[in-house]
């Protein structure tokens, strides 16, 4: 198979070829569902395009708690079916689709009350490894085990001893959100797929009550695109509501907005081998670990403001960090806080007020003859929600079409993985880096490190770290804009790479060295790259006043005082 590259020419490229054809198959929204919808589209032989107002993954996507998990608290609310589902899919991801973007991560939940908690949670935990085993893909994480309390505490010396009673710890698994979707982006373009991000849908194009297709601006150019499709799917996830309007339809169902907010602080404020799970009064608290750091989230409010950039509160801060110190030895303080993120879940409404007892369930509906929406759902059925909406989709297509088959269809650079890993160290040797910086490269791109490889031997330079945000090489921040579709300084610090939420200072002292080593590649001059970084440091202040605001309203406003990046 070969490797798509998502550059500036071939961004161009796919929009103009969108333009001359009509699509079997246009998705519009660029998260992990209308990435998924693209890919399974792609690989069922169909001619397929793929549109995103913005960024990938630059909503919801690239704002999650990281987590690819069956969900632990919905067995306690009976759905087992979605459990289940979710949990067949983790395994799936972990063993066959993405082994080098999606791992294990162990998480312990302390016991807080002697006799009843424990066979109460611990039937609970059994019977989440059950239903993980007897779905055939989940043998590849460790089971449960349970802790006494002397034993809970040196797994995890952070918390008090009062805290709890005893321990269950059980494994997960986590990915890099936003670099999953960017990756499932050139997986898809890899099968065909034309792929554009910057490129909003204004209008639709209809035929009486037919859609067949969208009138598409390019964002970057200017320009504008007409879009003919057989079939059209909405999968823009909190904006569902904001695309239909564009038709003047409603639709069948509506998708309300869950605010969740998370905290980023280094790994030495938290002294502990494992990921936590506390309940609180609304839901439950994660503490999971995150390369050098650990993020700790999340909330679980209504949003009805601005969906672009939801904005965390000072109100949200101190609500994580209330709960997070109720268990900590040493409690965490504002000063301890690396980075803040809040994302918005796209949740179906019409069960309750409460936002966390909405439905996580998703549904695909078929509004319009050639429109398809799909909505609602977690990111790690992603796979199951593309499908289902392909299914859907297909119905109005005037062919026979291939069933599913992206069960069976490993991301770009899954393959070889494996046996990458087993040579990291003569590797390191050849690249003359340290076998950490091949872990750490094999880790976010597989077997798709040997292309990043190829720039650091053409330009030696592309080998060092980058000086203000040491995790990552200047080279990663080159093969965003050459590989993997980002257009602009904020894509690169906040998405392809997370040095916004990873470093006290928000990427700002990282922003001038990485603005100059993308300008070549996305033919900046001095002024744009000037623009570029003025903008982002607008960005980072107006999320920090943001974050000093008592509520929503007040947040929002503030965040509202950075606008969105136009090029010249």
């Amino acid at each position: 198979m070969k490797t798509a590259i998502l550059g500036p020419a071939q961004r161009a490229e796919a929009l103009a070829r969108m333009a001359e054809r009509e699509l079997d198959v246009l998705v519009v929204g660029g998260g992990v569902v209308g990435a998924g919808t693209a890919l399974d589209a792609a690989t069922r032989g169909l001619s397929t395009g793929l549109v995103e107002a913005r960024d990938w993954a630059s909503g919801t996507s690239s704002r999650s708690s990281k987590l690819i998990h069956g969900g632990l608290r919905y067995l306690e609310m009976l759905d087992f079916a979605l459990v289940r589902e979710a949990l067949k899919e983790r395994g799936l991801l972990l063993e066959r689709l993405a082994p080098h973007l999606v791992k294990p991560v162990p998480f312990l939940y302390p016991l807080q009350h002697k006799g009843w908690e424990r066979p109460y949670a611990g039937s609970g935990v059994a019977l989440y490894d059950a239903m993980s085993v007897s779905s055939g893909h989940g043998r590849g994480l460790p089971l449960h085990r349970h802790l006494s309390h002397k034993r809970a505490l040196q797994v995890a010396p952070c918390l008090k001893k009062d805290a709890l009673v005893g321990a269950l710890q059980y494994y997960d698994a986590q990915m890099d959100d936003a670099r999953y979707v960017a990756t499932m982006v050139r997986t898809a373009a890899a099968y065909d797929a034309q792929v554009a991000n910057r490129a909003r849908v204004v209008g639709f194009l209809r035929e009486g009550e037919r859609v067949v297709g969208a009138r598409v601006q390019d964002v970057e150019g200017g320009g504008e695109y007409e879009i003919r499709a057989q079939q059209v799917v909405n999968a823009t996830g909190v904006w569902t509501d904001d695309t239909q309007a564009l038709i003047g339809e409603r639709g069948q169902f509506h998708v309300r907005a869950s605010k969740g907010i998370h905290l980023v602080v280094p790994k030495d404020r938290i002294h502990s081998t494992t990921g936590l799970i506390l309940r609180t009064e609304k839901s439950v608290l994660f503490v999971i670990p995150w390369g050098r750091h650990w993020i700790v989230g999340t909330t679980d409010t209504d949003w009805d403001l601005d969906k672009a950039h939801p904005a965390a509160s000072s109100a949200d801060i101190d609500y994580l960090l209330e709960h997070v110190n109720a268990v900590l030895a040493t409690p965490l303080t504002r000063d301890d806080v690396e980075g803040v993120y809040a994302g918005l879940r796209p949740l179906l409404a019409g069960e309750s007020d409460a936002t966390s007892k909405l439905s996580r369930e998703h549904t695909v509906a078929h509004p319009l003859p050639g429109l398809v929406v799909v909505a609602g759902g977690k990111y790690t059925t992603y796979r199951v929600m593309a499908k289902d909406a392909v299914d859907e989709a297909v119905h109005g297509l005037d062919q026979r079409v291939a069933e599913s088959v992206t069960e069976d269809i490993p991301l770009v650079g899954a393959e070889g993985y494996r046996a990458l890993w087993n040579a990291r160290a003569r590797i390191a040797a050849r690249a003359g880096l340290h076998v950490a910086r091949i872990e750490h490269l094999l880790n976010r791109y597989g077997s798709l490190t040997e292309e990043l490889l190829e720039l650091v031997v053409a330009d030696p330079s592309l080998g060092e770290p980058l000086a203000a945000a040491d995790d990552y090489l200047r080279a990663e921040a080159v093969y965003a804009c050459t590989h993997e579709g980002a257009r602009h300084l904020d894509d690169v610090l906040t998405r392809r790479t997370r040095i916004s939420i990873e470093t006290f200072d928000r990427g700002t002292r990282s922003a001038r060295e990485v603005a100059e080593l993308i300008a070549p590649t996305l033919g900046w001059d001095s002024d744009q790259i000037e623009k570029e970084i003025t903008h982002y440091r607008k960005r980072v202040e107006a999320e920090r006043e943001s974050q000093r605001q008592p509520d929503d309203l007040t947040a929002d406003a503030a965040r509202l005082g950075a606008p969105d990046i136009v090029p010249l």
